[in-house]
Order: structure tokens, then sequence, then C-alpha cells
């Protein structure tokens, strides 16, 4: 009988304000401290608040005239390699303790690791492990972390999220009985993992608001609603979990893509809008040609001005041959963009995809394409990576990147589309 696992899901609190607010000596516990952008409008979203704030009322990822007039808090412009660079840090704590084929980083703030080989190694439970890893990183860094143990990845992740909350120590364990025993009947269902207000609002109608609920369901109405999804969902509802660490680890994705996106500053207009589609494209294919991709069809989303309730535009074009060249996917994409969106509307977000991108071995020439120009263009386009990897992206711009309204210098210096703090 194969070994039961032990999981550990840490999460690291309220984390980009907990970074600037030991950056600045001060405990995120007792004070108030938003993340966010103070040159964007009152309606830019909080990045992140602290627990103190939290503790106060206000809500999580808010806008900032969301938060009541009442409440004095530090605003601190977001610095995202700041915060990557201690990640990092963190990161290499769990080093200490777990080997990295043992951890998957879940998110910049978040991570599982398969504790079971190291328990007896260490003489400790997984709980007391979780304890010491949370010391090491509050005693390096300053920075608190809750964990959840569980029995399976779910379990983990649901004991961090429910749990470890309410705990004093900030830790929550959990496995199937005692999940079953303490969490079944918990309200609201969108608190358990994978469980968004979308799902919630299609059980409600079948009186199903609680894990107990799925669990004793009808499986027919659960797969008519949900399809195959309903697996997932019905697994979850007994607290079981199929997928283990070397699952993750060996996972190996059939198609691949290579995506950018962002949202607008303020609505453009139609013509500078096609602008920013036209840089976004160049940027794509510089990064198709530095890992050695190819692509045949892309796909672009336009979404209109929050002012206006009307469906974004959307399509997808298919080159005559695969490539990576300028030459070849930026009149695509142009012609595509010109085809789909309306003029009459403001863009205001932008989503361009290189779909099943392969290595760029399959490359074969087309009969109509010049093959002598596209090699031109590719060695100018390995030549510019070259210069921006040794001198900075802004090294080499076109003409376009200077025009008004264009968008990647500034973009050249963020991260997730925040302020890098470079």
């Amino acid at each position: 009988m194969e070994q039961q696992r032990t999981y550990l899901c840490i999460d690291l609190k309220s984390f980009y304000a907990s970074v600037e607010c030991v950056a600045r000596g001060l405990d995120p516990m007792t004070t108030n401290l938003v993340v966010a952008d103070p040159e964007r409008t009152e309606k830019t979203i909080c990045l992140a608040i602290t627990p103190a704030m939290k503790a106060l009322g206000v809500r999580n990822r808010c806008r900032l005239f969301e938060i009541p007039k009442n409440v004095k808090y530090l605003t601190a412009p977001p610095r995202m390699q700041k915060y990557v660079d201690t990640s990092a840090d963190i990161y290499a704590i769990y080093l200490k303790y777990i080997a990295k084929e043992d951890i998957h980083v879940y998110s910049i703030d978040e991570a599982f690791m398969d504790v079971t080989d190291y328990l007896t190694l260490y003489r400790l439970s997984a709980r007391e492990l979780g304890q010491r890893i949370m010391e090491d990183i509050y005693h390096a860094t300053g920075i608190r972390a809750t964990c959840g143990v569980g029995t399976n990845l779910y379990l983990a992740k649901v004991a961090l999220d429910i749990t470890a909350k309410h705990a004093a120590d900030y830790i929550g364990e959990l496995d199937e009985e005692s999940y079953r025993h303490s969490l079944w009947n918990h309200r609201p269902l969108t608190d358990f993992w994978r469980i968004g207000a979308g799902i919630a609002r299609r059980l409600e109608p079948y009186g199903i608001r609680t894990m107990r609920d799925i669990a004793e369901a009808d499986e027919n109405l659960l797969y008519r609603l949900f399809g195959i999804d309903a697996e997932l969902l019905i697994d979850h509802a007994w607290g079981r979990e199929p997928v283990t660490m070397a699952d993750i680890k060996s996972y190996r994705s059939h198609t691949n893509c290579i995506s950018s996106g962002q949202v607008l500053g303020c609505d453009y207009s139609f013509e500078k809008g096609l602008l920013v589609v036209k840089e976004m494209t160049d940027l794509l294919c510089l990064d198709l040609v530095d890992q050695n991709l190819i692509t045949k069809s892309v796909t672009l989303h336009v979404g209109y001005s929050n002012r206006l309730n009307v469906p974004s535009a959307h399509g997808t074009t298919t080159l005559p041959v695969e490539t990576n060249s300028d030459l070849l996917l930026i009149p695509a994409v142009t012609a595509l963009y010109e085809r789909i969106v309306n003029p009459g509307y403001g863009v205001h977000r932008v989503n361009i995809t290189c779909n099943n991108v392969m290595p760029e071995e399959y490359h074969q020439y087309h009969f109509f394409v010049d093959g002598e120009e596209l090699e031109r263009s590719r060695k100018m386009q390995q030549a510019v990576l070259t210069i921006k990897n040794k001198f900075g992206k802004d090294a080499i711009l076109k003409g376009m990147n200077l025009e008004e309204g264009a968008t990647t210098r500034e973009r050249n210096h963020q991260i997730g589309g925040h302020k890098s703090g470079e």
C-alpha cells in the first residue's frame, strides 16, 4: 500500500504590504498601509493591504476610493522587483529544509511542499516543521507566514485558506476525516479552493450551498452542470485529491502559447489602440526569436471602454507559414485588428496570444515568402536582442515606440504591469 503523503502549503501574509512595512521599520500587523500606484486614479486596485487594515473590515484587492474616509493609511507605490527578490530569498529558505523536487511554487507568495520523507529525518511533526520554516522566514525577512498541513495538496490548501487564519499559531491541519467533520457545513462555498462565485451561483438554485451538499448531490446533475470538471468538484467535496507533487513535476503541456496583455491607463482611440497592438506584436516576435520558437496563428482580444456595455472584440488569424518574423506577424495582426475592432469604441484592454508555438527546427519557407528578406529580418531581430540583453530594454527603440500613446518604454520598466521599483 502506498505511503500516505503529507503536504505543507505556506503563504506569506499580505506579502507586498508586509515587504513595504518591513522596509519602513513598521509592523504590518499594526500599520495601515496599502500598495497602490498613487499616479493612477482613485479607481486603481490596491495590490495589497496590511492585516491591520483587513482587521478594520477593508476588503483585500479593493479600489482606493472604496477605503472608508475615516481610515488613515500609508500608500506605498508597487516595487515589483523588490517583491520578486524577496520571494527568491524566501525560496532559498525553503531549500534549507526541502529539496526543490518536493517544492511547487504556486505564486510569488505561496508554495506547496511534500514533506513526507523529511519528517523522520528531522524528527519533527508536519506542524513542527511548518512552524520552524515560518520562524526562519520571520527572523530572516520580518515577514509573517501562515501554513496549511494536509494529507493531500487540496487539504493543505484548504487548511491554509480556512483553518490557519483562526489558529493561534497560524497553522491549520486537515485530513479527510477532520475535513468532513469540521468544514463540510462551512459557508460560503467560495472560501474553498477553486470554487468561484460563478460555480456557487450555478449550484445555489439546487439548494447546494456547502461541501456536504455537493458530496450528497446527484452526480448526474453535477456532470450536467459542469461536465468533466464535476469530477474534481466531487473529489474535493469528499476531501480527495489524486494529484501528487510527483505528478506536478512530471507534467508537460501538450500545447504551448506565448501571450502578452495590458490594461491601458485610459481609453485609447482606434488608431492609438492599433499602435499599442503593433508594439506588443513586435515584442512578442522578439520573445519568439529569443526562445527559438515559431507560430502559425495569433489570437487578438480587445476589450472596450468600461463605460460601454458591449462585447469585446475577439479573433484569430492564420499565417501561410510558421514564423517568428515581425515582417509577417505585425501585418497579419494589424489586418486582424482592423477587421474585428469597432473604430467607434474606446480601446481599454489588449491581449495577444501566439498559439501552438513550436521549436524553430520545424520551420519551413513558403513559396510566396521571400526567404532572403526573412533571413535579414531575423538577423536584425537577433542583433536587437543582443543589444537589449547587454544594455537594457531601452537601448534600442523603434520610431513607433516614441509616438504619442505608445506604451513600450513605460512597460520596459514594469513587472506584471506594475512598476518594478528599480
